[in-house]
């Protein structure tokens, strides 16, 4: 279980925590159950699992019979680390994972070393499959090479009903209606509810920063048809290939597709991709450019 002790570290001495908590992230905790015992080399692939899906570094407490061995511990208070422990229930002989930044890359990184620990630890269970709803996606994201909020999923999934006004206020809290299905950690179906009213759809426009005639231009065949009723309505697209993949034991999604493709992107059966001639070019009024190099 991924623990969330943003509000514990806040105000905290320790300035990796702080700041990130500053910046509006989050500090969240992983328990690996037995691995204090670690070497600096094994800790160290951990933490850079953890770079690898977008956190700074990993904050790693070893608790031991002695006490708890941890760079970090000279930086917090009694309380503190006791309020970590505590929180994480720690025991002796438990090594805590601490990521601190922000919410999705913390939750990625943590989830990522959650999957590589049962694996290490050998808690998976090849024989069983797991399945789980996710539900409560972020509706928004906020792109920060183009300054404005884009959407999760796509600009026409709905906002949990009670969710809407926070798109004037605090887009960052909307939640979706939006769902997956989720077998063994691989995403087997997917879906959403979809806006059926054209004032809502417009909203969503407004805030993704789209004007009413960039939107007209673009959607107006879906702003007019709205404007005449639609009933709410959704869907889910289930991936078969990937539920038998998990039923057939195999790890790679090419070994149950009927013509799969090679890692270079290649199709063996079609020779695909292959030279498009001059005319058929022309047909499309399409021009292939060099590269310079």
């Amino acid at each position: 279980e991924l623990v969330d002790l943003t509000d514990l570290l806040r105000e905290s001495g320790f300035q990796v925590f702080r700041k990130a908590v500053e910046e509006g992230g989050v500090v969240r905790g992983l328990r690996a159950p037995g691995c204090a015992g670690y070497s600096r080399r094994q800790v160290d692939e951990l933490a850079v699992l953890a770079r690898h899906h977008g956190v700074a570094g990993l904050v790693t407490f070893a608790v031991t019979a002695e006490g708890v061995r941890s760079s970090a511990a000279k930086f917090l208070t009694e309380g503190e680390l006791e309020g970590i422990l505590r929180r994480m229930g720690a025991q002796e002989g438990d090594l805590l994972l601490l990521a601190a930044g922000p919410w999705k890359e913390s939750v990625e990184a943590l989830g990522a070393l959650r999957v590589e620990i049962g694996e290490r630890l050998g808690l998976r269970d090849d024989s069983l499959i797991a399945f789980a709803w996710v539900l409560e996606f972020p509706l928004l994201e906020w792109d920060a090479d183009e300054q404005r909020w884009t959407a999760v999923h796509h600009p026409f999934t709905a906002a949990m009903p009670e969710d809407w006004d926070l798109l004037e206020t605090d887009p960052g809290r909307a939640r979706a209606q939006a769902y997956d299905l989720v077998a063994n950690g691989l995403e087997i179906g997917g879906g959403s509810i979809r806006i059926h009213r054209r004032d809502l759809q417009a909203r969503m426009f407004r805030v993704l920063g789209i004007d009413e005639e960039s939107a007209r231009a673009q959607f107006g065949h879906l702003l007019e048809a709205l404007e005449y009723g639609a009933p709410p309505h959704g869907g889910i697209a289930p991936g078969i290939d990937r539920l038998v993949m998990l039923l057939a034991g195999e790890h790679n999604i090419r070994e149950v597709v009927a013509f799969p493709k090679t890692q270079s992107a290649v199709d063996l059966m079609m020779d695909a991709p292959s030279p498009v001639s001059e005319r058929q070019l022309r047909e499309l009024h399409l021009r292939v450019v060099e590269d310079e190099d």
